[in-house]
């Protein structure tokens, strides 16, 4: 053989069988594969694959609704978008890019995003801005980012804003009641949620909703006895007020004396339920109910219905108050002026301090606090609300002459603006005295008879005088009608006795007299302007505020003395 010729080599005859067994066994083994994914384990496989994919999605319910006695929208729920991700698929198959724009889209720190991201991506649910608009829910949904979708939510919205904010309180971003009348019924308007299967699929999209394992149950709607359009005109007299006599604050309260419905509530400073972020604790109490202060003047009418009760005093008996000034003990009780004669209507009508002093210590120890006793000072009024106050009243009556003194105009006593409604309201309604109610319907109970409906009669005659001319609310005065009432100017405490410059002005009155439909109590804390009595401060307001009641409500007047008085009475009805 030549050393350049091709050696021919043999295979073997089994080699060539072996490899030609190995390509045919080859397509049979996938072929056989193919067949037992397919038609043998298919079911089990599909449910291991939708066992990866598959979860259960929360439906929320819509949280019921709260409408006023007109049936106008208070707080409605609305349905809106939440965007969440899930961090590990997100920064996987995004990483930072992702992270950035999803950052930009929402106006995020991107660093702060993706930080946040990294210490949760172990979860596959991280809610990244909750409640968003529609567009900003598109906008965000257009980038397609893997691992972020939307979560269907509801929001709470207030249409009337600050006006009923005090009253209505706030939800948190879950839609859960924080204040107000949103936390004391929040079970009553909350819903049970749902439940439902849906498929994702690796991005952690929704692409399909397998089944409905549970609908949800929306909550029950709420009506109130507010009405709306009184709260905004006690709204906005009360702000008017606040800003023109530089006060710290304010409350309205509008009754119903004979259902103990709440017509009406506001406070100054307000706030406005709809901006989360201007929520803080010194602007959304309800000072109406929370706050309580000595009231002063405004207690009297009690101290003259004792010494009425008494049987030792009628309207016309005379009480010297010259000189103006009454030592008692090491003290010294004083009024503005000396009055000298008085009666005891004109005790009201002047506001006589000197006077209801000497009728307290005239009378037998311990009626006027068993009277207060009786109306329930010092005790909540019975409406369920957050914080309520229960003001003050000393457990027994005292034997000191001078608390004695003091307690008949208004000190050592404190009460919050809805006690004084309410105990006016017991005048108004012939000694009933009612339980306040802020929803439509609820049981309150049965008013407890607390003053003989004949000296609550006199009482309301002899207050009439306050607001006529010579009296100290005559700013309270409306045509047309008669209107009871009482003005109380107190010094506010402070650490180590009262201040010199700083006051509480309250007006608290009825009309009609003769009849009485409504019941208000207005109260201005700390007003700095020029003046600072109740009469000139808080007077105005409560006009204001009565004279719509009167006109929307249709209450026919009950003041027809002349021709003049009738047409100003039909102007203010116009």
């Amino acid at each position: 053989m030549n050393r350049g010729s091709e050696a021919r080599v043999t295979v073997p005859a089994w080699r060539r069988w072996l490899v030609t067994v190995a390509l045919l066994a080859l397509p049979m083994t996938l072929l056989g594969q193919a067949v037992t994914i397919q038609l043998v384990d298919s079911d089990f496989l599909q449910g291991q694959g939708d066992q990866r994919h598959l979860r259960t999605e929360v439906l929320p319910a819509h949280r019921g609704a709260i409408h006023d006695r007109q049936g106008e929208a208070l707080a409605i729920s609305a349905p809106v978008d939440s965007v969440w991700a899930d961090p590990g698929v997100l920064l996987d198959e995004s990483g930072a890019e992702g992270v950035g724009q999803l950052a930009e889209a929402l106006s995020l720190d991107a660093a702060a995003l993706r930080d946040d991201l990294e210490a949760r991506e172990n979860r596959e649910f991280v809610y990244i801005r909750r409640h968003v608009n529609p567009s900003l829910a598109e906008t965000v949904m257009a980038l397609e980012l893997p691992g972020v979708a939307l979560q269907r939510e509801y929001r709470r919205f207030y249409p009337a804003g600050e006006v009923t904010g005090h009253v209505l309180g706030f939800t948190n971003i879950d839609d859960q009641g924080q204040e107000g009348l949103e936390r004391v019924y929040d079970d009553w308007l909350s819903g049970e949620p749902g439940a439902k299967r849906v498929l994702r699929d690796r991005r952690r999209r929704n692409i399909e909703d397998v089944e409905r394992l549970r609908e949800p149950d929306a909550g029950r709607d709420l009506t109130l006895t507010i009405d709306r359009r009184l709260q905004y005109v006690a709204y906005r007299e009360l702000k008017a007020a606040v800003e023109r006599e530089q006060a710290v604050g304010g409350s309205v309260v509008l009754m119903d004396p004979a259902s103990g419905e709440i017509l009406a509530m506001v406070n100054q400073p307000a706030f406005n339920p709809n901006r989360r972020s201007e929520i803080s604790a010194g602007r959304y109490r309800n000072r109406a109910v929370t706050d309580t202060h000595e009231p002063g003047s405004v207690m009297k009418p009690f101290t003259v219905a004792a010494a009425l009760a008494s049987g030792r005093y009628q309207p016309d008996t005379s009480i010297d108050t010259s000189p103006g000034t009454l030592r008692v003990g090491q003290s010294q009780v004083q009024d503005v002026r000396n009055f000298g004669e008085l009666t005891v209507a004109t005790v009201l009508k002047k506001s006589s301090n000197v006077g209801a002093a000497t009728l307290a210590l005239d009378l037998e120890q311990g009626r006027i606090w068993s009277l207060l006793d009786r109306m329930q000072f010092g005790q909540p009024t019975g409406l369920v609300f957050p914080g309520e106050a229960s003001g003050y009243l000393s457990a027994s009556a005292s034997e000191r002459p001078i608390e004695r003194a003091t307690l008949a105009f208004g000190y050592g006593v404190s009460v919050s603006a809805l006690q004084l409604a309410r105990a006016y309201s017991a005048i108004a309604a012939d000694g009933d005295l009612p339980t306040p109610t802020l929803v439509s319907g609820a049981e309150a109970g049965d008013p407890v008879s607390v003053m003989d409906p004949e000296i609550a009669g006199v009482l309301r005659r002899m207050l009439t005088e306050v607001t006529r001319e010579g009296g100290t609310a005559t700013q309270a005065a409306i045509p047309g009608y008669q209107v009871a009432g009482k003005t109380g100017t107190s010094r506010k405490a402070i650490a180590g006795g009262y201040a010199e410059d700083r006051y509480l002005s309250i007006f608290a009155g009825m009309a009609p007299a003769d009849d009485p439909r409504f019941v208000a109590v207005v109260s201005l804390d700390e007003p700095s302007g020029d003046q600072y009595y109740a009469g000139p401060v808080a007077g105005p307001v409560f006009r204001s505020v009565m004279e719509s009641a009167l006109r929307l409500y249709n209450v026919p007047p009950d003041d027809m003395i002349d021709g003049e008085t009738l047409t100003a009475a039909r102007e203010v009805r116009q």
